[in-house]
């Protein structure tokens, strides 16, 4: 058989014009941790879900990192078989069928989206608060801190328009700096200040289970991006082996961080005062009262952190909105790319101010910061939790469809995805008996994804049959020694 009759090789790419096999592990894995943002999440993760539930931290993420580790170990089989540049959206329709990829997709790209939108919030909060901790005078604050989220909107677009090689370098290195920061600035603070507390309280537990199920939403959000690798798959050099290593050892490795920053800030809070345990920067309000430069210098990390998260996050959604205007469900023109950095530019600018106008709007309406963030947070978490729900589930029909499914595949998909739709239904129904808004909000983000599937098959239905394009084997990629970019 020729390779043109060969069903599995092409003459053209499905997502021709990215950047194809450049990516090294390296600028992979950045992606992944950029977007996990380790060293924000860190400092800020904790005491949100602390301050919002006054829960032991250590047992919230501990639940936190066993199911997302369960998510990881589902992902990885299928990102081993499919170089995909829509993540989950991709894996879903080849799983569960491409109706159920567009709820995915819709799901991914708002959690995407309002993580990126907190990480800008974040960005502009610890900035103010450097100034303020150096001692710099700001006339208005509100003004100032719009000004630093525009900046950064705009600094972040143009890395991710420049190239994914440039942002994910760019987003490792602040990364890095930002985690050695805080680590040593932790150890030299709560080595020689921290109260003397004893370790129990830190493990002990109220037994309020309306709480936990809040708290394990909120701590996830400190985990969700792990698996933005996912759209990478194109454009890694090795994507059948850097792409799943990544997103295996993120969860992990994060996971372990977040865990001693758990014990260490479980100790101090619950003695802290109430408005250092409820504050938008508690971290840093902690450290200032014995050393304001100290404080600046972990706001520094801090906002570099969630600086690159912001632009790991709308990268991963980029690439998912290119994908689907490539196949026609959506606009078209966001399916093209940038002729001479070869990245999704047109996606990335119809994203970034959609992403940029959120969190100036709750600046400038007045809103604690500290809310803004626990709200932008847990909403970004329902979407990840929906998205990894399905595409756990689709796993063994993945495997199934290429005569691979196991036993294990099958007890995998299902206990994941229930445990993660037990955490979803059970934050859902604590949120709304609260009379939160977040749950109505992403049930409408679900509802509209499923309205707008039932079009596409009724009206447009070889545009649904599209749904779930990858980066295919093409002919030169075996007649000329390797891929050709």
């Amino acid at each position: 058989m020729s390779a043109r009759g060969d069903r599995f090789i092409t003459s053209r790419s499905p997502v021709e014009g990215l950047s194809r096999r450049k990516l090294s592990f390296l600028p992979v894995f950045a992606q992944a941790v950029a977007a996990v943002a380790p060293a924000g999440a860190m400092a800020v993760i904790p005491a949100l879900v602390f301050g919002s539930t006054g829960l032991t931290l250590v047992l919230t993420f501990g639940v936190a990192m066993a199911v997302m580790v369960m998510v990881s170990f589902c992902l990885r089989p299928m990102a081993k078989r499919m170089a995909a540049v829509s993540g989950l959206y991709s894996y879903t329709a080849k799983g569960l069928g491409q109706r159920t990829a567009i709820t995915v997709g819709w799901s991914a790209m708002f959690g995407y989206g309002l993580v990126a939108m907190a990480s800008l919030l974040a960005v502009g909060t610890y900035v103010v608060q450097l100034l303020i901790n150096l001692g710099v005078p700001l006339a208005d604050p509100k003004v100032f801190t719009v000004l630093v989220v525009l900046a950064a909107a705009g600094a972040a677009c143009f890395l991710m328009v420049r190239g994914i090689r440039v942002s994910a370098w760019f987003t490792l290195l602040m990364e890095t700096i930002a985690i050695g920061v805080l680590v040593v600035l932790m150890i030299v603070y709560f080595t020689f200040n921290a109260p003397k507390v004893s370790l129990g309280s830190v493990f002990a537990w109220n037994g309020n289970f309306d709480s936990l199920w809040i708290g394990i939403v909120v701590a996830v959000s400190a985990f969700v991006g792990f698996e933005s690798p996912t759209t990478l798959g194109g454009e890694a050099y090795k994507p059948f082996v850097s792409v799943p290593r990544a997103i295996m050892w993120t969860p992990i490795v994060t996971g372990v961080l977040y865990l001693l920053a758990a014990t260490t800030q479980g100790v101090v809070l619950n003695e802290a005062p109430l408005n250092i345990a409820t504050s938008s920067t508690p971290l840093s309000d902690l450290v200032s009262q014995t050393s304001p430069v100290i404080a600046a210098v972990l706001d520094l990390g801090i906002a570099a952190s969630w600086f690159a998260c912001a632009i790991a996050s709308v990268n991963a959604l980029a690439r998912i909105f290119f994908c689907m205007g490539r196949e026609g469900v959506a606009p078209r023109i966001v399916g093209r790319t940038h002729r001479a950095f070869r990245t999704p530019s047109l996606a990335i600018m119809v994203v970034m101010p959609v992403v940029a106008i959120v969190p100036i709007a709750i600046i400038i309406s007045g809103a604690s910061p500290e809310q803004g963030l626990v709200n932008l947070f847990t909403l970004g978490a329902y979407g990840y939790l929906g998205a990894y729900v399905l595409t756990s589930a689709s796993l063994p029909f993945f495997l199934r469809r290429i005569g691979e499914d196991t036993y294990a595949s099958w007890i995998l998909g299902s206990a994941t995805s229930l445990a993660l739709g037990a955490v979803l239904w059970m934050a859902a129904t604590v949120s709304i008996h609260t009379g939160s808004l977040q749950t109505f909000i992403y049930g409408g983000v679900l509802l509209a994804s499923v309205l707008y599937a039932l079009f596409l098959r009724l009206r447009v239905p070889e545009r649904l049959a599209s749904v779930g394009i990858y980066d295919e084997t093409r002919e030169l990629d075996l007649f000329h020694g390797g891929p050709i970019p």
